[in-house]
């Protein structure tokens, strides 16, 4: 629009429009589309800042309900039934094996960790072991190479059963079909690839891969023993139009109270996995929110360029009567305009993210991903975008309105004017509403609610960063060196490029090193710290009868180690001081104990490497009430006294016990350490193993072999896990997890560039005016270069610095009191940081410079 049609729209307002407030809203209308033919021109950094931001929470939800929804579909075939009863070192008795067995058909399989080798040599492998029915798989399909029938591949032939195996273990022994495995005190000839298997996410975490047998075929290795850690599932699937879920688990709980037992239907076939899920989708999500707000800053700074470049459009409105609510309407409609294309943009790319992500998804988690449009989460990726864009819109909307059309006629900056107090509470009312919304959307509130506390934090930190390096640049004593004193000069100067700069680049470098740091200290604790701490060895199900023997071989193959062993159960807890679990609204600290089954040990004096922080432990010889030491932190979690009683299911049975201390437990440590601790009489006569570490100093890979090879001979039914292998299996999860996360941050960063972009593009003009009056005074283009690239590089190192003080206070914050881990800081991540932003502020200021260098004096300067 030139300033001839404003005169038209002014003096057409002015003649009777201007008091009828729907009029005056459909000429803001005409006359915003009618300004809006001259094309985009201002508003590119606008618009990718909104799709940056709308297509990352749009595509992040998109994918998350893909995968969720992808689960749920196939509910039952992960679950393997309509309901899952499972169990922990024991099987139904008959009494409940006739009422599980009532209401439907029934599979029921066993699953354990057990050591195997091949009998014609080679290192012993730690396998997933997972003896099937005839029954099994009651829902989905196993696919199997070669093939056949998966009875006919497990069942007897020559005197020998049949076992199949993930690829995995075919790569990892080197073996091929036909090879014949011992397993415990059996063999087995490994007959075909386990290419998938239905439920396997139902069963959770595998450290190792697996090994499927018939039931018939377990029974001939010897590995189930009293004691013994071995899962009992049994997959029911019930009648057309049975009554199932909740209801039917509240039945069966209240059939066998003592059951001891977890039953889950098919909205819970994965529960781990999907929590996870949904946590690391909230964890993108907020990070997606972050660039978006960060993005914001970049609208704010596009409006304020779009509405200078505007100065004789506004001038000429408001010379001729127009007032500066009209002039605000006309470009805030514009503006929002820009916004609803930015947010289809965005809302196209995430709506693709499925389609995209949907077959490299299925190779990292089984589960078949229909990829489809999600309007649910990209509905409210929109309102995030449309929220942000107004908030941030107002700010420099409601400093031009204000701004006398003399000072607009007179090429005057539009910045550095006092915004009505109006404009300013609407702006924080919509963040207000952008974080409720947030808050109302997450799983975790308490953690979105920091996330989110931290982000104004830090805004407002960078403010007052950039006003202290303003400050510090005023009061700085004056210098020979022309360039230098120039650029010192523009940071403190009116207008200058300072807060937009400290602010646009600061936040999203802050983010990339806080996540950088915790990646760095993660992986160098499971790598090197985790590892020289940890013993060598985990042996588990060591029989009760065995121990001694064990001992001894453990002293034959490994003279000089650390032996420690423990008695081990399984338990569930059912009640906390007589509330059932079942019935309580667990928290999310500490909840993993009341989920699953735990691990339970006894022990007449206080475990090494503990200490009691309240009550006191029992006497060696005690002989009274049940009694049970709980480790302090969790206790504190689930707000557990000392004195109150907590009552564990173990082998069927219900036992109460009486909370008598409470201590600290290292889990870091990877030694031998439990949650609970009871008095030796709570479980006088229970059937039950050992669980055993062993540490051997300075040891060598060919003494771990020995160790490892020996044990699997000696003792073929104790599992043998090395740390290392399990070391390594987490840190290959943790590379996922990172890469996802880098990802994240990335987007925060090219949002953070394009803000500064943004930011040096508006401040170009103040620029313009700066070299013209320069050059006319004699200053030469080495000298303004000089100049300008001395600011720039003073900016970028200030706000270097600060990311890095900030990104590493936030990151030590995470690993020592959330995670709990050593915090370490690295140099060469400081280089880095300083360098990146060096770069990016000195090579988008000299880009955009450049071209103000080259204007001709003359015309600029019969506009000031």
């Amino acid at each position: 629009m030139t300033a001839v049609d404003a005169g038209r729209a002014a003096e057409t307002l002015t003649r009777g429009a201007a008091g009828h407030r729907s009029t005056r809203l459909k000429l803001a209308l005409r006359f915003a589309l009618r300004e809006m033919r001259g094309g985009l021109g201002g508003f590119y950094i606008f618009l990718a800042c909104i799709t940056l931001g709308v297509a990352s929470i749009a595509a992040v939800n998109s994918v998350s309900l893909m995968m969720t929804e992808g689960i749920a579909r196939e509910g039952r075939s992960i679950l393997g039934g309509d309901v899952r009863f499972q169990l922990i070192q024991r099987e139904l008795s008959p009494e409940e094996q006739a009422y599980v067995g009532g209401l439907g058909d029934v599979s029921t399989s066993a699953a354990m960790r057990s050591m195997v080798r091949a009998v014609s040599g080679g290192d012993p492998t730690l396998v997933e072991v997972k003896a099937v029915d005839a029954a099994y798989p009651l829902y989905g399909a196993v696919e199997l190479s070669p093939g056949e029938p998966l009875d006919a591949l497990l069942a007897e032939r020559n005197g020998r059963y049949g076992a199949v195996a993930a690829p995995e273990l075919f790569d990892r022994m080197g073996l091929e079909p036909g090879a014949i495995l011992r397993l415990g005190s059996a063999e087995v000839e490994l007959r075909g690839r386990l290419e998938r298997e239905p439920d396997l996410l139902s069963d959770g975490f595998n450290f190792a891969p697996r090994l499927m047998v018939s039931r018939a075929a377990m029974e001939t290795t010897g590995l189930i023993q009293p004691g013994s850690l071995v899962e009992y599932a049994y997959k029911v699937r019930l009648p057309e139009g049975a009554a199932g879920g909740k209801a039917l688990a509240d039945a069966a709980n209240e059939r066998f109270p003592a059951a001891g037992w977890s039953v889950r239907d098919a909205s819970e076939a994965a529960p781990s996995l999907q929590r996870n899920i949904e946590r690391f989708s909230q964890f993108l999500t907020l990070v997606g929110l972050t660039a978006l707000i960060v993005g914001g800053v970049g609208v704010a700074n596009a409006v304020n360029a779009y509405l200078d470049g505007k100065r004789q459009v506004i001038a000429t409105f408001k010379s001729l009567g127009a007032g500066g609510g009209f002039v605000v309407e006309v470009y805030l409609i514009q503006i929002m305009i820009m916004a609803l294309v930015g947010v289809a943009l965005g809302l196209v790319l995430g709506a693709v993210a499925p389609f995209v992500t949907a077959r490299f998804l299925e190779s990292v988690i089984p589960v078949a991903a229909e990829a489809s449009i999600y309007p649910g989460a990209l509905a409210l990726a929109a309102v995030f975008g449309l929220l942000t864009a107004l908030a941030f819109a107002l700010l420099p909307l409601g400093s031009t309105r204000d701004v006398a059309a003399t000072a607009l006629f007179r090429d005057a900056s539009t910045g550095g004017r006092r915004i009505r107090l109006g404009y300013l509470a609407a702006a924080l009312g919509l963040a207000a509403l952008i974080a409720g919304l947030a808050l109302l959307m997450a799983s975790d509130r308490f953690v979105a609610g920091t996330f989110l506390a931290a982000t104004a934090v830090a805004f407002l930190i960078l403010r007052l960063v950039a006003a202290g390096i303003q400050r510090l640049a005023k009061r700085a004593p004056r210098i020979q060196s022309t360039p230098l004193r120039l650029a010192i000069g523009n940071i403190h100067r009116p207008g200058a490029l300072t807060p937009s700069v400290v602010l646009s680049l600061g936040l999203g470098l802050t983010l990339l090193v806080t996540l950088a740091i915790i990646d760095m200290n993660l992986r160098r604790e499971i790598s090197s710290g985790i590892a020289t701490r940890a013993p060598n060895f985990f042996f588990v199900d060591i029989q009760n009868g065995e121990i001694d023997r064990f001992r001894s071989e453990i002293e034959g193959l490994a003279p000089g180690s650390t032996l420690d062993a423990a008695p081990m159960l399984r338990g569930r807890i059912t009640k906390l001081d007589g509330v059932e679990v079942s019935k309580m609204e667990i928290p999310a600290e500490g909840g993993w104990v009341l989920r699953g089954d735990r691990g339970l040990t006894y022990a007449p004096t206080l475990p090494e490497n503990s200490n009691l922080t309240d009550g006191s432990w029992w006497p060696a010889d005690y002989s009274g009430e049940p009694l049970v030491s709980f480790s302090a932190k969790e206790a504190g979690e689930l707000g557990l006294k000392v004195g109150q009683t907590l009552t564990v299911n173990v082998l069927g049975r219900d036992v109460t016990a009486r909370i008598a201390n409470f201590r600290t437990v290292e889990w870091e440590s990877l030694s031998i350490n439990f949650v609970m601790v009871f008095s030796p009489n709570t479980f006088a006569g229970a059937p039950h193993a050992w669980l055993a570490t062993l540490a051997i100093p300075n040891a060598t890979a060919e003494t771990e072999k020995a160790v490892l090879s020996g044990i699997a001979n000696a003792m073929p039914a104790v599992t043998t896990v090395r740390v290392k292998d399990a070391l390594d299996a987490v840190n290959g999860l943790v590379a996922q997890l990172a890469l996802a996360i880098r990802a994240a941050a990335a987007v925060a960063l090219v949002a953070s560039v394009l803000v500064l972009s943004g930011a040096l593009a508006a401040g170009n003009r103040n620029r313009l005016h700066d070299a013209v009056v320069l050059k006319t005074l004699g200053g030469t283009r080495a000298v303004l270069i000089r100049a300008f690239v001395t600011e720039y590089m003073l900016l970028g190192l200030a706000t270097a610095v600060f990311a890095i003080g900030a990104g590493a206070a936030a990151a030590w914050f995470v690993l020592a009191t959330i995670m709990q881990l050593p915090f370490h800081f690295s140099p060469v991540l400081a280089l880095v940081t300083i360098a990146v932003s060096l770069v990016l502020t000195v090579g988008f200021g000299l880009a955009g410079t450049w071209r103000v260098l080259g204007q001709k004096a003359a015309p600029v300067l019969r506009e000031l």
